[in-house]
């Protein structure tokens, strides 16, 4: 019986060792995009009016760090989102936006988004809307975010669940372009 439970005990140490090595290479995949800066295009949810649509997209890996990625999104002439994309010691990733007016304060709708439920993919995470959340904004609560990170592209993705709301953007990471003036609140 013992050792029936040592063996048990050893395989799943080694599923979740194999499994947390997923987020670790996603991590690693997504910080080899450090300091460069990529063009997008919205490939899903887009429409006329809707303050994306027609603007020129441009997401800036401006900075890394050992558990945290900050990723500013500019749209047109609009500054003010940055993906901050975290790690925990165990390799759990959260997705949060970081929302700043033109002077650099923080926006009242802020810090929202979620934390990973699993390890994930090697390219692929979801981040389901976190309580802060659902407090922050009460109708996001069924949002989930994904990112996915290959050797051709980065995708920024954005679906409630239980409608048909989806917004997609995907950057090619095979041509860096320049990157834009500094986003609002950076020095």
């Amino acid at each position: 019986m013992k050792k029936t439970f040592l063996i048990l005990c050893i395989l799943v140490l080694n599923l979740s060792n194999a499994q947390q090595k997923n987020s670790l290479i996603f991590w690693e995949n997504l910080s080899k995009l450090c300091g460069q800066s990529f063009e997008g295009q919205i490939t899903k949810g887009g429409k006329e009016g809707d303050g994306f649509t027609g603007e020129k997209l441009v997401m800036e890996v401006l900075s890394c760090k050992e558990n945290e990625i900050k990723i500013p999104f500019h749209v047109g002439n609009n500054h003010s989102r940055t993906w901050v994309i975290t790690k925990n010691k165990k390799g759990i990733i959260t997705l949060k936006h970081d929302h700043r007016h033109e002077d650099g304060s923080e926006d009242k709708v802020t810090q929202y988004g979620g934390t990973s439920p699993n390890f994930g993919g090697t390219t692929l995470q979801y981040f389901p809307a976190d309580q802060f959340t659902q407090n922050l904004i009460d109708y996001a609560y069924s949002n989930v975010w994904w990112i996915t990170v290959t050797d051709e592209a980065f995708s920024y993705n954005l679906q409630k669940i239980g409608s048909d709301r989806v917004f997609s953007v995907i950057f090619d990471t095979t041509k860096a372009t320049n990157s834009p003036e500094k986003p609002w609140g950076w020095k």
